[in-house]
């Protein structure tokens, strides 16, 4: 009897233990413990700040040739470029006038980005590997912190679908992104393809980097839709534009406080060669061109009486109306071939939205 008692009692024992097991291994499974960031540290993006008004400064530019009123106009300056080298390194284009831009973009209310750029090849070799991105994430995030920059602007032209670049290319826009945006404290964007033509490198942007905020606004290159054997096309027109935002915000979903249509300030033949050719939007109205048109015949580049097709002051007024109505933003390329005075595109993107400089 009381060697049943002890066996039934050793069973109950038994019992007990195997279920605690069970109950120590399912909470094993369903339980996620979440490590908090190093330091306290979040990740999210930046505060929106609007509207934006991005103007690009390349580096060849004298900061001392654009007025403080032409810093004003824009809420943006993109300093081009930073360039991927061979080995996935990082240069900045002349750091002397990088630091001159940045003092007159803080001291007229702007912000300065850093864009990187380079050639389609040396990005892909940085990318190909996590220890290659997470090089060159860290080499941008130096330069923004030496010079004092307010956000990173990434102009990869172009990743595609046919040689994995597309994944490269996310993966280091989400490690960049997190960088950036540790503590909200610094802004990304990125210029992308028109999106008018289908194909391996409209395809290649990922619909992740706007659903996860992985990039604060789009600069969309709503230019160079050019043929050199066609006649008579406009690289730039309104319909291009229209096209555009309605691809990016409409077909694929993009959100429109991230999209930011952009404008040329120079013009482009169409049939004949872009060499020599292609011309600032300040040197054709200077010329035989009017503000208030968007082609003039013209001379230059070893060719005679050509038309050059570029944005007039009324086009540039409609874009900006279809960019408030459908998108969040204007950018220009750049800053240096638009005008200084009252005929300025600027200034008419400027005056279009009520925008105070």
């Amino acid at each position: 009897m009381k060697k049943d008692y002890n066996k039934t009692k050793y069973l109950i024992l038994l019992g007990m233990i195997l279920i605690l097991a069970a109950c120590s291994k399912k909470d094993q499974t369903t339980t996620t413990i979440v490590q908090p960031p190093t330091g306290g540290q979040t990740i999210s993006p930046p505060k929106a700040f609007g509207f934006y008004v991005v103007g690009y400064f390349p580096s060849y530019r004298d900061p001392a040739t654009i007025t403080d009123q032409k810093f004003r106009m824009c809420n943006v300056v993109n300093y081009a470029f930073a360039n991927v080298t061979a080995t996935g390194g990082l240069t900045v284009a002349n750091p002397t006038v990088l630091s001159a831009v940045a003092v007159k973009a803080k001291a007229n209310n702007s912000k300065i980005f850093i864009s990187i750029s380079g050639v389609a090849a040396d990005f892909k070799n940085m990318a190909a590997t996590a220890t290659g991105r997470n090089a060159f994430v860290k080499n941008i995030m130096q330069v923004v912190r030496l010079y004092g920059m307010d956000g990173v602007d990434v102009d990869w032209e172009f990743p595609r679908t046919d040689d994995g670049t597309d994944l490269t290319y996310a993966a280091f826009m989400k490690e960049l992104s997190d960088s950036c945006h540790t503590d909200a404290k610094y802004y990304l964007s990125t210029a992308i393809t028109a999106g008018k033509y289908a194909g391996v490198i409209r395809d290649a942007i990922n619909s992740s980097l706007w659903t996860n905020n992985t990039v604060d606004f789009f600069n969309i290159m709503a230019y160079d839709d050019f043929s050199t054997t066609v006649p008579f096309k406009h690289h730039s027109d309104l319909a291009l534009a229209q096209t555009c935002l309605n691809y990016w915000v409409n077909t694929r979903g993009m959100p429109a406080a991230k999209a930011v249509l952009g404008i040329p300030a120079y013009g482009r033949p169409s049939g004949i060669t872009q060499t020599g050719t292609v011309l600032t939007y300040n040197t054709i109205t200077s010329g035989s061109g009017s503000a208030l048109l968007d082609s003039a015949v013209v001379s230059a580049g070893g060719f005679t009486n050509y038309t050059v097709y570029y944005n007039g002051l009324p086009t540039v007024k409609l874009k900006a109306k279809l960019a408030q109505s459908m998108g969040n933003g204007i950018m220009m390329w750049e800053k240096g071939q638009d005008r200084n005075d009252g005929l300025s595109l600027l200034k008419a993107v400027c005056d279009t939205l009520g925008r105070v400089y």
